[in-house]
């Protein structure tokens, strides 16, 4: 005799969403169309597609527990059921808000409870489990190992950095991405379209509308059809001004504490290296309306200033600190100009990342010799005992030579000849090679005459 479902059990999605009596009324458009089956789920075939490592799973009837990372609205929660689903296995969810250790381990002892009853692995979704503290989701890794639960979570934050890395190592990640424009126009088309749980053709969108609503959707499919919706409440004919009003503002698919936020301050830094003004201030006018902190966004002008443009153009690191010093005195709004002004000085800038390099160089020589001994001719002689040791004994001082400069070494014994700084023939920078040539060739000069 098979062994009956634990009680605690999910209802099948299907009988959920069905609303041919009437009981998902009260549900948002986004619920109801919800997809029932993998048929209906769009998107993400690099995962559920003929080839996907998820439908392999589904084939072969067996699920890894795993992560599934990805922006809102990528499916991550349905995907979890249709994935339990699929292989008829139980399915209990817990939200990592509202949940604590003890509403984690009620839940192990019922799925130890009918593993001994003679069932399968239960399936535990668990919403946010990046919110998860340590002790959580330590308390999960026995029942993980043991295979009492394939635990399934769900995180919109980078698992490698949110995940305790004991529990990490048990799962497999897998990364969903937002929509694409495709997606969501079969998203948007079916809930028009269908009668049982959308809007049954009652509701029509000119393709001005349409597109408009495609695009500020942000790959997100539950914005969009929350979008919809609230344009449906104002007309069955919803207009251009009518999609905006519905959407008060354009969906920003970015968050100070997740990968939205690195993905386009990653966007911003490379724009900025690339030459590319108008990307620059694309991106910089995405993290202000997405409410960054415009001194992080100074920061990294500053760096950018220095590690990308360097001395080919000196000026980028006044520009950018000014900028800095701007903000702290007008603050948002009106600093907004010198932000702008700032990036495209930078990106606009010839580059130049031979400081940087130098620098590195350097770094790596001072960690594979340590201290070297500081040259005798270089150590301080202020005062008599140390001259009688020899210190500043004969140094040099350019000052009293032509050119105020003379051939000297300035380096460790260890390193003496050492190359560092090699000059990029770009901008400023040029003129510094040209500098370092003639002085160079001056010195070669003086000590040919000398000898």
């Amino acid at each position: 005799m098979p062994a009956r479902r634990p009680k605690f059990e999910a209802k099948p999605q299907s009988s959920i969403l069905s609303a041919g009596d009437g009981s998902t009324a009260h549900q948002p458009l986004a619920a109801r169309m919800r997809p029932r089956s993998l048929d209906e789920f769009v998107g993400q075939q690099h995962l559920v597609g003929e080839r996907g490592a998820l439908r392999r799973m589904i084939d072969a009837g067996h699920l890894a527990s795993m992560v599934l990372w990805g922006p809102p609205g990528s499916g991550k929660t349905t995907l979890a059921r249709l994935l339990a689903e699929a292989i008829d296995a139980p399915f209990v969810t817990l939200s990592a808000v509202g949940s604590g250790v003890a509403d984690v381990r009620a839940r192990m002892a019922e799925a130890r409870a009918w593993i001994d009853q003679g069932g399968r692995s239960t399936i535990l979704f668990i919403d946010e489990i990046h919110r998860f503290n340590k002790a959580q989701q330590d308390a999960l890794l026995p029942q993980v190992e043991e295979g009492t639960i394939t635990l399934i979570g769900a995180t919109t934050e980078n698992p490698y950095f949110e995940v305790n890395s004991a529990l990490l190592s048990r799962l497999r990640v897998f990364r969903l991405e937002a929509l694409s424009e495709e997606d969501l126009a079969a998203v948007v088309d079916r809930a028009l379209a269908e009668s049982e749980r959308g809007l049954g053709g009652a509701v029509s969108l000119d393709a001005d509308a349409r597109a408009h609503l495609l695009d500020i959707s942000g790959g997100d499919a539950r914005a969009a059809l929350n979008i919809l919706e609230a344009a449906a409440a104002m007309s069955e004919a919803p207009s251009l001004e009518e999609v905006e009003a519905a959407a008060q503002q354009r969906v920003l698919a970015y968050d100070r504490a997740g990968d939205g936020h690195y993905d386009t301050v990653s966007a911003f830094i490379k724009s900025l290296r690339g030459n590319d003004p108008d990307a620059a201030l694309y991106w910089l006018a995405t993290m202000i309306a997405a409410g960054e902190d415009p001194r992080f966004i100074c920061r990294r002008l500053i760096i950018s200033a220095s590690e990308d443009v360097g001395n080919a153009d000196p000026r980028a690191l006044q520009v950018a600190v000014a900028a800095a010093q701007a903000l702290e005195w007008v603050g948002l709004p009106e600093a907004q100009y010198a932000l702008a002004q700032a990036t495209i000085f930078v990106a606009a800038a010839p580059k130049s990342d031979r400081s940087g390099a130098a620098y590195w160089a350097a770094v790596e020589d001072v960690e594979r010799h340590g201290s070297l001994p500081v040259p005798s001719h270089l150590r301080t002689a202020g005062w008599r005992e140390k001259r009688d040791f020899g210190h500043g004994k004969g140094y040099r001082n350019p000052h009293d030579h032509a050119g105020h400069d003379i051939e000297q070494q300035y380096l460790p014994d260890k390193l003496a000849g050492r190359r560092y700084y090699e000059p990029a023939d770009e901008g400023y920078e040029k003129l510094i090679a040209e500098r370092m040539a003639a002085r160079n060739e001056t010195r070669a000069r003086g000590s040919r005459s000398s000898g």
